[in-house]
């Protein structure tokens, strides 16, 4: 994935409450938003309710930083019968804009659902 041709799906500013003893960002902060992200292009994939029901691969590259400018891109990296893989990017700004950082990525996995909370084809709206 190329970041400079993309838009992201989430655009955050994290906050003093997100750091953690070493001064940087909780990753379980990072992961919620990867999750938030990863769930609206699966949910718009599959028109409907979706569950995370797996991530793969997941590395910290590089600490996200107080006052870093972090952008989510999540695309549809494969689609199956009743589940979807979405690849994550998320890239911290710093340096008032001088600064772009791949600070992690990962694969998350979801399940489309029916009304009853269970899965259902990918390509089967609600």
């Amino acid at each position: 994935m190329t970041v400079d041709h993309r838009n992201p799906v989430l655009r955050v500013v994290p906050g003093p409450t997100d750091i953690n003893a070493n001064g940087h960002i909780f990753g379980g902060w990072v992961l919620s938003q990867m999750d938030i992200a990863a769930g609206i292009v699966a949910s718009r994939r599959a028109g409907g309710s979706v569950a995370t029901v797996a991530i793969e691969k997941m590395e910290f590259i590089e600490p996200i930083h107080l006052r870093d400018v972090i952008s989510v891109f999540a695309e549809v990296d494969r689609v199956g019968r009743t589940s979807m893989a979405i690849r994550i990017e998320v890239v911290a700004t710093r340096d008032r804009g001088r600064t772009e950082k791949k600070v992690t990525e990962a694969i998350f996995t979801f399940v489309a659902l029916d009304e009853q909370h269970r899965p259902r084809p990918v390509d089967q709206g609600e």
